[in-house]
């Protein structure tokens, strides 16, 4: 029987996981050039638009309907047939299905989104247009189905409470390959690279800072005492990060810095994801804390080698939703509802959620990598110099 709690519950969540996508715009676009602001708000908006079509036609129900060999769902709930008012068992047993629905929407709008700060200032508006439609189906889509859909990773009994790996990971590894495929961005000797506006960019992160309540309390799917744990987990792991992130960056360059202090707070957000409902409050302060030294470090590398991330999604979303992924495998206790790890004595759990982050990692790697060769054999992929210098902007308005 539908629980109204529970209902009205999912569905705030819903809106605060969907109010994430404008933050992520703020977010982005408080931190690249005023030239290239628009146009990487638009990149995360549209998701809104594009992504909820492909949801509603055929996406929802490949992720979550019938398995097929555990690779890919079936065609039953395709334009939303038998998706309504009423529960579903499987996924939904208090809430309407439609609310299921409509929470998982929201998931699958923000994780393309994720990817644009990697290649903020170099693709072009049409070629995102098409990547984004095709990475959901053909990437975000199979590893949904894959670790929360009934396929093989589930099965297998990987975890992931909120996505860590289905969201966090195969964002984070597409973002890689973006980087790799289309190169650095050309920039003048003594152009001011400085963001745009951090007063965006902290409005971005309260934004989703508040919606991350929602993003992983919500996936508990009731009003209930795991949602809570989820919760407070959240409000740790975000904050704890955030200390730590800045005394490490402070140490590092003499000042201190709002910009690395609010970045920690993502990577901490990121890395409790998939552990949000399954650990103790005081292991997602360890994996607040860890997370700080583990993805600064991952951006300090990815600057000493050079690559061109240019919102470093790599260092926070990759990393850290791998190494969030990897920490259910220690910490996660059946007390809080999900299964149980090193801790607990149960060391095969780290096992299966390491396969698990390689074969998403890899499968995303792939598939984007395919999708980026084979839209530029289409069109190019990258904008041209003239207009990389005036900034993306110019292009937008030129094509709208």
């Amino acid at each position: 029987m539908i629980n109204s709690g529970d209902t009205a519950f999912v569905l705030l969540c819903a809106a605060l996981v969907c109010f994430m996508t404008p933050g992520l715009a703020f977010f982005y676009g408080g931190l690249v050039r005023k030239k290239n602001m628009i146009t990487i708000m638009m990149q995360s908006f549209i998701a809104l638009g594009v992504v909820a079509l492909i949801w509603f036609v055929c996406g929802f129900s490949l992720a979550f309907g019938g398995d097929v060999k555990g690779v890919i769902g079936n065609f039953q709930y395709a334009f939303l047939n038998g998706v309504g008012m009423e529960p579903n068992a499987t996924y939904a047993g208090t809430i309407p299905f439609a609310a299921f629905f409509l929470f998982q929407l929201m998931f699958a709008v923000i994780t393309p989104a994720l990817i644009t700060g990697a290649f903020a200032d170099r693709m072009t508006f049409k070629s995102y247009l098409i990547f984004l439609s095709l990475w959901s189906l053909l990437v975000y889509v199979p590893s949904a189905h894959w670790v929360w859909g009934g396929g093989f990773l589930q099965q297998m009994g990987a975890a992931d409470f909120a996505g860590g790996i289905a969201i966090h990971t195969s964002a984070g590894v597409a973002a890689l390959v973006t980087v790799l495929v289309l190169g650095k961005r050309k920039i003048k000797q003594g152009e001011d690279t400085k963001p745009g506006s951090l007063k965006l960019f902290a409005i971005g992160t309260a934004i989703l800072w508040f919606g991350w309540f929602g993003f992983n309390g919500g996936s508990a799917l009731a009003a209930n005492g795991k949602a809570a744990i989820a919760f407070v987990n959240t409000a740790l792991a975000g904050g704890v990060t955030m200390i730590a992130w800045l005394a490490i960056s402070w140490k590092h360059c003499k000042h201190p810095s709002m910009a690395e202090a609010l970045t920690g707070a993502v990577a901490g957000f990121v890395a409790i994801t998939p552990a949000a409902g399954y650990v103790a409050p005081w292991a997602a302060v360890i994996i607040g804390l860890l997370a700080a030294f583990v993805c600064y470090g991952a951006v300090q590398f990815r600057r000493k080698r050079g690559l061109d991330d240019a919102l470093d999604v790599v260092g926070v979303h990759g990393v850290g939703g791998i190494f969030g992924s990897l920490m259910v495998g220690i910490f996660a206790q059946q007390a809080f509802g999900g299964v149980d790890g090193v801790i607990a004595g149960n060391a095969h759990q780290l096992l299966v959620q390491i396969i698990a982050v390689l074969v998403v990692a890899a499968y995303s790697a792939v598939v984007t990598f395919v999708l980026l060769k084979g839209i530029n054999l289409i069109m190019p992929l990258r904008v041209s110099e003239k207009i990389e210098a005036e900034g993306l902007d110019t292009e937008l308005q030129e094509e709208a």
